[in-house]
């Protein structure tokens, strides 16, 4: 038991770590919060810093999911409880870091490697869905709550083990509560689309 606990408390300090927030002191010496969209996240990075550190950003949050899960597969094993509440934890942690006054991002990235590592095929089925309705829309944030809203359902038609399944559902929870200031946005035709740049240092909303 307290292995357990010690590798989704490690979990989360995992997913605290904003690499958004690092490469954007790193590269121009500002808090990204205060740029762009305000948001910690690759989609934002992409807007004020460019191609390559959104890349980076990106990458590197997706790994944050697929190691936390790991831990707690080592732990539990596969389609444990371990292994799901530690990929909930790297999320938690991306969402409110510790590390930087529980400000952080919406998670997305890092629920890309915790549902990709979680539960493989459901999780990509409902990626290519996703990923298509950005293509369509230029919305991420509309691809991103597709992905969490249809991985639930592809897992109900597959069968996954119930750690997996309820994981899926507390994830989407916690997407749409972060996004829904751009449900709002994407309902009044306000919503920021994907290659939309910050201009002169100014607040994108």
């Amino acid at each position: 038991m307290a292995l357990e606990v010690l590798v989704i408390v490690v979990s989360y300090l995992l997913g605290s770590v904003s690499f958004s927030m690092l490469f954007a002191r790193l590269f121009k010496g500002i808090d990204i919060r205060q740029y762009g969209s305000g948001n910690a996240g690759a989609t934002n990075t992409l807007r004020v810093l460019g191609k390559g550190p959104a890349v980076l950003v990106l990458v590197l949050d997706v790994l944050k999911g697929v190691a936390a899960v790991w831990l707690g597969t080592l732990v539990g094993g596969w389609d444990s409880w371990p292994a799901a509440l530690c990929g909930i934890a790297a999320i938690i942690g991306h969402n409110w870091p510790l590390y930087f006054h529980f400000r952080g991002g919406k998670g997305i990235a890092t629920t890309i490697g915790v549902m990709a590592t979680l539960c493989l095929w459901p999780a990509l089925l409902a990626g290519v869905i996703a990923i298509l309705s950005i293509v369509f829309t230029r919305y991420v944030s509309l691809g991103s709550l597709i992905f969490v809203a249809l991985t639930p359902v592809a897992l109900l038609l597959t069968g996954f083990a119930a750690p997996v399944l309820w994981a899926s559902l507390i994830i989407a929870v916690f997407a749409f509560w972060r996004h829904r200031s751009n449900i709002v946005k994407i309902v009044e035709g306000r919503e920021n689309k994907l290659g939309s740049k910050a201009k002169g240092g100014e607040r994108v909303v």
